[in-house]
């Protein structure tokens, strides 16, 4: 059915803002760079790109009577931060199942950033020792069935809100709001560059501009340090989206874009690219990214511009997800 029909419940402040990157894009010399902010979508712990995800999870969860909603993520995930602010705007519980994903030694890792923020927002957070991963998680099962047992009745969120029926909605509304804001700007964004891991962001992009019709990039950076998995998972939830909302078409395969070469090795582990764009841009732009996704997009970007993979004539939207707080446990990194 039309995107429109999907009940939605409101948790931002509008239309995410955005903003031309300018002394960014003088330094590069190249296309012309513009931000939207997801990290200021919202004033929900910090919102972030989630929270416009969670917007069409919240009424199918109210819908079945749910009053625990139960995710899954790596200890500083900006996911389970944001279900534990949704979940206490909404008056619910939220239990969070935070893995070992990132195998990064600072001290205080498990007890600042996200993490610290989810448990100041009252949610049960249950450290996990195991690796990372996209999928369904046992850890995550258990953790339902535990809620089940004690008589609650839990939602299930996965992980990033992603591999979800309804996951790759939030973005494909985003692609709708980038649309109007173009008209109103004046500009038309040739290209879009988003970091991908569990893959539901830059799928609901493409299922939403695929029905707009005009000639679009959309640039996934891959951060998984996983990219087949992560181009699969993107793909599969860009066609359901793309069927969900009723585009009456295949995706081609050139709409589904995902690059390799920033992520490093490991997931959640900064290489020299993410801190050297992290400085750029704070440098230049007074703009904070994270070592975890945003680092990664934006060196990715960086380097597409300079070596003219992205022309000099286009213009760019870059997407800001919000992981900021998770900087807090790579203190090390920056000194």
């Amino acid at each position: 059915m039309p995107l429109g029909d999907f009940e939605r419940y409101p948790l931002l402040f509008g239309p995410s803002p955005v903003h031309p990157l300018e002394r960014l894009s003088e330094h590069l010399g190249g296309a012309r760079i513009w931000a939207k902010r997801e990290d200021c979508n919202s004033g929900l712990a910090y919102g972030g790109n989630k929270t416009r995800k969670l917007e069409y999870l919240v009424p199918d969860a109210l819908q079945q009577g749910a009053d625990t909603l139960v995710s899954i993520g790596g200890v500083q995930s900006n996911h389970t931060r944001q279900v534990a602010a949704v979940a206490a705007r909404l008056g619910l519980k939220a239990v969070l199942v935070q893995e070992s994903w990132v195998d990064w030694p600072d001290a205080v890792n498990d007890k600042v950033g996200n993490i610290l923020l989810s448990r100041i927002l009252g949610a049960d957070v249950q450290l996990v020792d195991a690796r990372f991963g996209i999928g369904f998680k046992d850890s995550w099962n258990e953790a339902l069935e535990d809620v089940r047992r004690r008589g609650g009745f839990p939602y299930a969120i996965p992980a990033g809100g992603s591999d979800h029926r309804l996951g790759g909605l939030g973005f494909a509304q985003w692609a709708h709001e980038v649309e109007a804001q173009e008209h109103q700007l004046g500009i038309f964004f040739d290209t879009i560059v988003v970091c991908s891991v569990t893959g539901s962001t830059q799928a609901g992009m493409i299922a939403g501009f695929a029905g707009q019709d005009r000639p679009r990039r959309v640039i996934g950076i891959d951060a998984s340090a996983k990219p087949a998995q992560t181009r699969a998972q993107v793909e599969k939830i860009a066609r359901n989206t793309a069927e969900l909302i009723g585009l009456r078409r295949d995706l081609k395969e050139d709409e589904i874009t995902v690059l390799e070469g920033w992520a490093g090795d490991l997931y959640g582990i900064p290489v020299q690219s993410t801190v050297e764009a992290i400085r750029l841009t704070a440098s230049l732009e007074g703009v904070i990214l994270d070592p975890v996704y945003e680092g990664k997009s934006m060196a990715g970007l960086i380097d597409l511009v300079r070596n003219g993979d992205i022309p000099n004539d286009s213009n760019v939207l870059y997407t800001h997800l919000g992981g900021q707080p998770a900087l807090n446990a790579y203190s090390g990194v920056f000194h």
